[in-house]
């Protein structure tokens, strides 16, 4: 038998669908649209960037949007501020934290630090979904190639690159929104300083002295990334194998007439899913990637806020392991789930939805 059957056989895809991919036979109208899906030289060219990278970058904006105050309860549950430890762990805690910040600050104490996540998110997402786009049009650029591994392994790399670039930003967000002093407005330059002053040697003459002082207030910024580069591994590899596993679901003969938006059952990415089969999709994604990275999220906010603690001790992953098991158990490292799942869901399905379709709108 050719060996283009065997792998039609064990690809699962049409012999049509992988026919047309090899061009063989683009000139059908399904071999075109499939064609279109795997062509690696106009997925490389920068127009293709610059638009997915836009689009991207609208769709982490919006997304964020959304959920800001639940996002700012979280990072505060998640961190053991002092002042909403109280309400963590409780049935209405979650209203009760946001109806305490609202009574302290108003509406805009809900959306403190958010001009941050705002600035921090355009280009994470972009750089995300832009580096996801190219990574997986050279693991998976034939339709025998849709493997779960390769799917994992696109977005992994994805959420690591986007998350060494914007780390500072992200680390500077979560001081703003942990700052709860009444006497003292949270500001985005004070909290650059005393990021950059935290722990510092005391000044010195020599030039190797200056040296390692700035060096050492720099790396402040990256407190915390290594649980965050671990974090990101599973969060978002598992987001983007989730997302595109039930894309491939509603895609099929049984749920494509209901689900896809010209009712066909076809493997081809650029055919768009309907509304509520796009937001169910993303919505997916966010829980079970959030369940899967939840607890190096948790160890990595309290080494990010560790130097507004009253001990100024900046312990390393496994140190700030130790002490949340021995002060809440294996609880502890879920604390604020429920919240995240709250935050979480909407918005990668949000996140996803806005990102396709401005994918539709820009023409890529």
């Amino acid at each position: 038998m050719p060996a283009s059957k065997t792998s039609v056989r064990n690809s699962n895809i049409s012999p049509t669908l992988l026919e047309s991919s090899n061009g063989d036979d683009v000139g059908h109208p399904e071999g075109l649209r499939v064609a279109k899906a795997y062509d690696v030289e106009r997925t490389h060219s920068s127009d293709y960037i610059l638009r997915s990278g836009f689009a991207g970058g609208l769709a982490g904006c919006a997304a964020k949007s959304i959920i800001a105050p639940l996002d700012r309860v979280k990072i505060l549950f998640q961190t053991s501020s002092p002042e909403f430890a109280k309400y963590s762990g409780t049935r209405m805690g979650v209203w009760r934290a946001a109806h305490q910040i609202y009574s302290q600050n108003g509406v805009l104490g809900l959306f403190q630090g958010h001009s941050a996540t705002l600035l921090r998110i355009f280009p994470y997402a972009a750089i995300k979904f832009v580096v996801y786009e190219q990574i997986r049009s050279v693991l998976i650029s034939r339709p025998e190639q849709e493997t779960n591994v390769r799917r994992v392994l696109s977005g992994s790399l994805a959420g690591v690159t986007s998350v060494f670039f914007t780390y500072p930003l992200e680390l500077i967000r979560v001081r703003l929104a942990y700052e709860t002093r009444k006497d003292q407005r949270a500001s985005f330059v004070r909290i650059c300083k005393q990021i950059l002053n935290e722990g510092k040697p005391a000044p010195s003459s020599t030039s190797g002295g200056r040296w390692i002082r700035n060096w050492r207030g720099l790396h402040n910024f990256y407190r915390g990334f290594s649980p965050t580069l671990l974090g990101m591994l599973p969060y978002a590899g598992v987001s983007f194998w989730t997302h595109d596993t039930i894309h491939d679901i509603f895609r099929s003969q049984l749920l494509a007439p209901y689900a896809v938006a010209d009712g066909s059952s076809s493997s081809d990415r650029h055919v768009p899913l309907t509304v509520w089969a796009q937001l169910t999709a993303g919505g997916l994604a966010g829980m079970v990637s959030q369940t899967a990275s939840y607890p190096l999220e948790v160890v990595r906010r309290r080494m990010q806020v560790g130097g507004t603690l009253k001990e100024k001790k900046f312990p390393g992953i496994w140190s700030t392991a130790r002490v949340i098991w021995l002060e809440h158990g294996f609880r502890g490292f879920f604390v604020g789930l429920t919240i995240g799942y709250i935050k979480v869901i909407p918005m990668v399905s949000c996140s996803f939805f806005v990102y396709e379709r401005m994918k539709i709108v820009l023409g890529i």
